[in-house]
């Protein structure tokens, strides 16, 4: 491993536990599942946010919860990143995304922030948009006058919930794709 090879993987969402299991949650939800799996406690606090870094696969990795609320996540994001000198273009992002079915997963190594108050503080705050992010799909509003803040703020139904989790696997071997340099090759294996 070099000095230049680390990652900061950040899951967006919101603080305060009535905000869990929402789908403007599902960023949370991943971060809590890739630490879970690769053993590494986000459990300082720093930079507006819970964070903790470890080791993966020959990677150093933080990862980090924004506790800025979703609409400020470029607070806590670039001063961890200026802290710890990773370039944007090693800042992985792990979003919702409402224009997927519940786990779909959409992998882009940069863009316009599409719509995603969180994505356009990031953007904002790091001063371009290439960064990768792996947007995760939590479904459409079910009708067009549905109040888009009531249905990302709502709660999973089981089957959905189930949907997203089965995709944490997928999700896990496309962040490490990204970080051994393929990101093609995460696109082509696990968007969709």
């Amino acid at each position: 491993m070099n000095a230049t090879d680390i990652w900061l993987i950040a899951g967006l969402g919101n603080p305060e536990p009535k905000y869990d299991g929402t789908r403007h949650n599902a960023g949370f939800a991943a971060l809590d599942s890739l630490a879970a799996k690769w053993g590494i406690a986000v459990s300082k606090t720093k930079f507006q946010g819970l964070w903790g870094q470890g080791d993966v696969d020959g990677h150093k990795v933080v990862l980090l919860k924004p506790l800025t609320y979703m609409n400020l996540s470029g607070d806590s994001i670039a001063p961890l990143a200026g802290f710890f000198k990773i370039p944007a273009d090693h800042v992985i992002v792990l979003c919702d995304d409402i224009t997927q079915n519940p786990g779909k997963l959409r992998i882009r190594p940069s863009g316009s922030a599409g719509g995603h108050n969180g994505l356009k503080s990031i953007i904002a705050r790091l001063g371009g948009e290439n960064f990768p992010r792996i947007r995760i799909g939590v479904g459409a509003k079910p009708r067009p006058d549905y109040d888009l803040a009531d249905w990302v703020l709502g709660k999973f139904p089981p089957d959905d919930a189930k949907a997203m989790a089965d995709r944490y696997p997928d999700l896990e071997a496309a962040a490490k794709l990204i970080m051994d340099g393929k990101l093609g090759l995460a696109q082509s294996k696990y968007n969709g």
